[in-house]
């Protein structure tokens, strides 16, 4: 897999966000034995309830630890990414240099994400992402605890070529994660001799954040006769196209995807979502001690169910955490990065990992969902573990 460049004109971006936040108002100070931590996540548009789950399962952490990484009192900052770089890259660059966050964690977009790491790497700030990334060439400076974009659809590729009599037709939401999610589905399905129902043999891209009407692209799908439709979206969108999807003509064509029904938007997509297969490298349902504490913590605190986004910010602090705690004298961004890298086995809600030498991502198991309905409620079940990826 190759790595994907930075957009051109990021750099721009980079250079205004900079000049807009550099000069104004006294640097940030936390208090003597305090570490400031910045946290981004969009708050606010298309995935903001995905950027909450985020910040809440960051949060929970501190919570139930006392409000300290490796003994030392946590000052965290907030920061909203909303929709994108033009949002993310202006916040995450004042937590840098007004805020001086000594780390930063989060981000929900992959296009925010390849915006903000040059920054981070510039100020030598360790960054601990905790959504789908995708993949760069120097990760010296940035970890992650959730995955790499591309793995939601390379660990159900195999599963679905097996499982589907005929070609299965592409789609995702046209930017740089769902470019990323698709082509992992895409690249893996047709090396295994898949065939993909897309008239041009290439994924229909639908325009983002806008999208809201999906008619005109199911009325493509069913042209194409398509056996079964593979597709990411994860917040509003999801509901629009799920929702949509089982109310049209198309809706007796198997459902496959990552992030579909996961989180809050299963509660709006309701039974309409039954029978959507989904894959992912967590489910509430993990049966082992750490997920089973997890979750009741969660509960305590929160109606909705814990998500994937949820448990990798509260990932994202436990490395931070275990990180600090190897410090010795003043803690530094320096020395954090250092340490990051000899956390070691994470006991994760998700089941143990680690992370790759190489990439800097989580080496994880990844399960297969489907949506099932018990009276009038829906909920994603484990139907299986599909592989492992990530070393």
């Amino acid at each position: 897999m190759q790595p994907r460049s930075i957009p051109r004109h990021l750099p721009a971006l980079v250079a205004l966000a900079l000049a807009a936040s550099g000069c104004s108002g006294d640097p940030g100070q936390a208090e003597p034995g305090t570490i400031r931590i910045g946290f981004i996540a969009s708050l606010s548009g298309t995935y903001q309830s995905v950027g909450e789950d985020m910040r809440d399962g960051f949060q929970l952490y501190l919570d139930t630890h006392n409000g300290q990484f490796g003994g030392r009192k946590v000052d965290l900052v907030l920061a909203d990414e909303g929709d994108g770089p033009a949002t993310a890259l202006p916040a995450a660059t004042r937590l840098i240099k007004q805020e001086r966050v000594a780390a930063l964690a989060g981000i929900v977009g992959g296009g925010s994400y390849a915006a903000i790491a040059p920054v981070a790497i510039e100020n030598k700030l360790p960054l601990v992402g905790a959504n789908g990334r995708p993949a760069v060439k120097d990760a010296t400076w940035l970890w992650h605890t959730s995955f790499i974009s591309d793995e939601p659809g390379i660990a159900i590729a195999p599963y679905i070529k097996e499982k589907v009599d005929g070609s299965v037709y592409a789609i995702g939401p046209d930017y740089q994660g769902g470019h990323d999610e698709l082509r992992g589905f895409t690249d893996t399905f047709t090396k295994l001799g898949g065939k993909l129902a897309n008239p041009d043999g290439k994924t229909t891209w639908t325009p983002f954040p806008n999208t809201t009407n999906f008619l005109p692209y199911f009325a493509q799908i069913k042209s194409s006769n398509a056996k079964a439709v593979y597709t990411f979206y994860a917040g509003k969108n999801a509901i629009d196209f799920v929702t949509q999807y089982k109310q049209s003509d198309i809706r007796n064509i198997p459902l496959y995807g990552a992030f579909l029904t996961e989180g809050t938007v299963l509660n709006a997509q309701g039974p309409l979502a039954e029978d959507v297969w989904n894959v992912l490298n967590y489910s509430p349902d993990l049966d082992n001690p750490a997920n089973r504490r997890f979750v009741a913590e969660w509960s305590q605190r929160h109606t909705r169910i814990p998500t994937t986004f949820a448990m990798a910010s509260y990932d994202a602090a436990a490395v931070l955490d275990r990180a600090v705690g190897k410090v010795t004298g003043e803690v530094t961004p320096e020395k954090i990065n250092m340490a990051v890298g000899q956390v070691g086995q994470i006991d994760s809600p998700r089941g143990q990992w680690q992370f790759s030498a190489t990439t800097h991502a989580p080496i994880q198991r990844w399960y297969l969902r489907v949506v099932r309905r018990d009276g009038g409620q829906v909920s994603n079940r484990i139907v299986q573990t599909l592989t492992t990826l990530g070393g």
